[in-house]
């Protein structure tokens, strides 16, 4: 998600709404998210959700516009967005695009193609190795001292 908000942050506005916890230490833990160390209890509270939403943002560094659901769950329940969905709203206030909820049809690409076929496709370049070192730049060895004349 983020390298597609990098990559239209300039052509298209982009907001996460964190909707209710997908998987509470109080209800359906993952194994996951004890190895993540990603656990919370679902909220009770709006400013325990906000806790949660701001430990996300700090911990992962997350760049995007970041909205909160209140605990009556309205932008949830408007969205079906529980536990993770992508739309992609249009310049008139109409749902262009409904992605498939997550977490077995969340897909990211779906969304690229839509945002390459209405601003353009982005292309990234390969990552560069590292240079190494030739064999004929390295400076020549010297024989250890031995400590005779």
């Amino acid at each position: 998600m983020v390298q597609i908000y990098n990559d239209y942050k300039d052509h298209a506005d982009f907001l996460t709404v964190y909707v209710r916890e997908a998987h509470p230490t109080d209800e359906w833990q993952m194994k996951s998210n004890v190895k993540d160390d990603v656990c919370y209890a679902q909220p009770k509270t709006l400013a325990q959700r906000v806790a949660i939403a701001n430990d996300f943002i700090k911990r992962f560094s997350y760049p995007v516009a970041f909205g909160i659901d209140d605990l009556d769950n309205a932008a949830n329940d408007a969205y079906s967005a529980w536990p993770e969905r992508f739309y992609i709203i249009d310049e008139s206030g109409r749902i262009a695009y409904r992605g498939g909820m997550g977490p077995f049809n969340y897909n990211p690409d779906e969304v690229r193609a839509w945002l390459a076929s209405r601003y353009g496709a982005v292309k990234h370049d390969p990552p560069t190795p590292p240079p190494t070192a030739s064999p004929s730049a390295a400076p020549p060895l010297t024989p250890p001292a031995t400590g005779m004349s």
